[in-house]
């Protein structure tokens, strides 16, 4: 697919299902998210891929954090939460590696991170593989960054879940694109 087609016309796929990506497209995946924007070069970024049982075990992190977090949380929740991870064959988290650096503010480092995780749903959508970005309160629990391992300098930026779309992709609505461009000063 023509990279600008690829910017052009792609679209989340929120209904997954097996096979996940392959190990050849996952290495595309990556060495696409490897070539976002970078200031002063710091790679700003880790991923961590899950899947399997492995998904099941991130679900009932979920549903601990859940209720770590009140205990007024009832078994539809949990439910819930247990489940969000099994939506897709394969999860990719896209984690910031927050660094001090006298030029490059956390904040343009958060914003690289997130750079990397669109890169890797342009390469998904370029191949043939549905995405989609999800974050919700799970993004910015604090048991789940723990759970998975993140340190006190890193945080999530987003779940990438991925797999083959369940039905054929819908076509994006045309945007006006004066109705977000001006100039200055007016």
């Amino acid at each position: 697919m023509d990279a600008l087609d690829a910017l052009l016309t792609r679209v989340s796929a929120p209904r997954l299902r097996a096979p996940a990506p392959d190990v050849a497209q996952r290495e595309l995946l990556f060495r696409a998210a490897l070539r976002a924007p970078d200031h002063g070069q710091l790679r700003p970024w880790r991923f961590l891929t899950v899947e399997a049982e492995a998904r099941e075990q991130m679900g009932e992190l979920f549903a601990e954090a859940l209720l770590a977090g009140s205990a007024e949380v009832g078994e539809e929740a949990l439910a819930k939460a247990r489940a969000m991870p099994l939506r897709a064959p394969l999860l990719v988290v896209v984690i910031a590696r927050l660094q001090d650096h006298p030029k490059v503010p956390r904040q343009e480092q958060v914003i690289a991170a997130g750079c990397a995780a669109q890169a890797i749903l342009l390469a998904a959508y370029a191949q043939g593989v549905g995405a989609v970005w999800r974050t919700g309160e799970m993004a910015y629990n604090a048991r789940v960054a723990e759970g998975l391992g993140l340190s006190s300098d890193e945080q999530i930026v987003g779940f990438l879940y991925m797999g083959t779309p369940e039905r054929e992709l819908r076509t994006p609505a045309p945007v006006q694109v004066a109705d977000y461009v001006s100039t200055w000063p007016a």
